[in-house]
């Protein structure tokens, strides 16, 4: 069985993809269990001599200034976890919470966190077993961790909450029953805090809508040339030599995928044949595809810096017998991309949408029927496909305003400033969605241009394998059917990256 090994090197975004989607097994290097010890010694003295310390020793938030004492130290983190379990709204999904506690164990692994070696086996045991806490969406401030969500991952551990068994939802304590996991009956010092503060909800949320909305850029490339191929694109805008001179990769990569793309195409043209030149929603795909390729790989590896981080409070520096309290958990560092996340994924959506109305548009679609339909009347054809498109897009300027600029105090104004980056996380996947619906849109409308126009024969080698699979579950829409059970279809097949797997293994792979 494929596994993950903890402490062996730097966790990767494909890395967690195989652990919370692919399933693989996770293992701690004997490394990491050696720093695990060392900082869970150095808790101990802390609390056996008394030394006044941030969440060992003390309250938290507001309460730092309240000494607890060394009997108490245990209900105190038990109190923390049940306190802070204030999340509502739906759960997150399985995968998602598979990666928050992916994510933890590597933080807590890396030595400056101070738990003892239960705490992080019962988390791997609950990954490799298939125990998935239900852990509610919404509650995070994004800074003091990812408090409200997290404590509910940590009642599981308890025998507390709920929990996903065999895709099934249950009490806690049954499913780490089911699964033969061993309920921790006593959180020790400082263990409820190390397990709560740190934003790995919000890391993980955004993790999987990056990973995904890198695969949906490859789409929407394909989608886009789909498009031009029914609209005699002119592919003069390209040739390398514009791109090189700009120097941005995305738009340089993006040209070289639609040259491949395209290759060996009759339906394009040459400036010049048809038209001298085509609108921005073709002539500037680089520009434009290639922007939200940058940002979404500015993301990425700001993701894989977070996810290798140690984001607790306080930090143990067991080398110098130090115990630091700090502000690692403060999620603004992941905040800004990921509003950057939702802005580029609503770019994505837009220019998809704007070719939709080109293709639909009988004043600017080059002579194919109004709405994509022979018998326009009695059929409305693709007419609603570009409302719903508008009706996305435009939910996604909604979603696209950065959360990360709103900030309300906290814990009696001694948490001052936080940065709502799960929110902004959240956001994010919403306008992936929606994105994917627009593009699958897109998709539909140009493969129906194409049959119009009846130049199937005629199309680049990449695109010929688009319109293939598109064809093999959605059918050429000769007069009105129920168009949303298309749309659908073409979203499902999206998820699946299957037109990408079969256009890469034709042309190479995209950028």
């Amino acid at each position: 069985m494929e596994k993950f090994i903890v402490g062996n090197k730097k966790l990767t975004l494909e890395d967690l993809i195989n652990v919370t989607r692919n399933n693989y097994q996770v293992e701690i290097s004997e490394e990491a269990y050696e720093k695990i010890d060392k900082a869970r010694s150095l808790v101990d003295c802390y609390v056996k001599n008394k030394k006044v310390s941030y969440g060992i020793t003390t309250g938290f938030g507001k309460f730092c200034d309240t000494v607890i004492s060394e009997e108490e130290t245990g209900t105190l983190q038990k109190n923390l976890i049940m306190s802070h379990a204030c999340g509502v709204g739906n759960p997150l999904s399985i995968e998602i919470a598979r990666g928050i506690m992916l994510l933890r164990i590597i933080n807590m692994s890396k030595g400056h966190s101070g738990v003892r070696r239960i705490i992080i086996n019962t988390l791997v045991d609950m990954l490799n077993k298939g125990v998935t806490p239900f852990i509610p969406e919404k509650g995070s401030l994004g800074a003091s961790g990812d408090l409200a969500p997290l404590s509910h991952m940590v009642l599981v551990m308890l025998g507390l909450g709920q929990a996903y068994y065999n895709d099934i939802l249950m009490s806690g304590k049954d499913a780490m029953e089911k699964a033969g996991i061993k309920i921790i009956d006593k959180l020790s010092s400082k263990e409820g805090l190390a397990l709560i503060n740190g934003t790995q909800v919000m890391t993980s949320i955004g993790a999987h809508v990056t990973y995904d909305a890198i695969n949906l850029m490859k789409h929407l490339d394909l989608a886009g040339a789909l498009t031009m191929e029914s609209q005699n694109g002119i592919t003069c805008a390209f040739d390398h030599r514009i791109h090189e001179i700009r120097g941005h990769k995305g738009q340089i990569d993006t040209a070289q995928n639609f040259r491949n793309i395209l290759l060996e195409s009759k339906n394009t043209t040459k400036q010049g044949e048809i038209r001298v030149q085509d609108p921005y929603v073709f002539r500037c795909i680089p520009q434009i595809h290639g922007a939200s390729k940058d940002a979404l790989q500015y993301i990425k590896h700001k993701i894989e810096i977070e996810m290798n981080a140690v984001t607790d409070n306080p930090i143990i520096f067991s080398d110098t017998d130090d115990v630091i309290s700090g502000g690692n958990f403060h999620g603004q560092p992941m905040a800004l991309p990921f509003d950057f996340l939702g802005i580029a994924i609503s770019e994505m959506a837009n220019v998809s949408e704007r070719r939709i109305e080109r293709l639909v548009n009988p004043a600017l679609n080059n002579g194919l029927p109004a709405f994509l339909v022979n018998g326009g009347g009695v059929n409305s054809g693709f007419m609603i496909v570009q409302y719903s498109a508008a009706s996305l897009v435009s939910e996604n300027k909604v979603l696209a305003h950065p959360a990360s600029v709103d900030s309300i105090p906290s814990s009696a104004n001694q948490e001052d400033h936080v940065s709502m980056g799960t929110i902004a996380a959240r956001k994010a996947g919403e306008i992936l969605k929606n994105a994917r619906n627009v593009i699958a849109m897109e998709l539909l409308a140009g493969a129906q241009g194409i049959d119009l126009r009846k130049t199937q024969n005629k199309l680049g080698r990449g695109t010929k394998k688009v319109y293939e699979e598109i064809r093999k579950i959605v059918s050429y829409y000769d007069k009105d059917r129920v168009m949303n059970l298309d749309i659908n279809a073409i979203e499902e097949l999206i998820k699946t990256n299957k037109i990408i797997e079969i256009v890469e293994k034709e042309i190479g792979e995209l950028n």
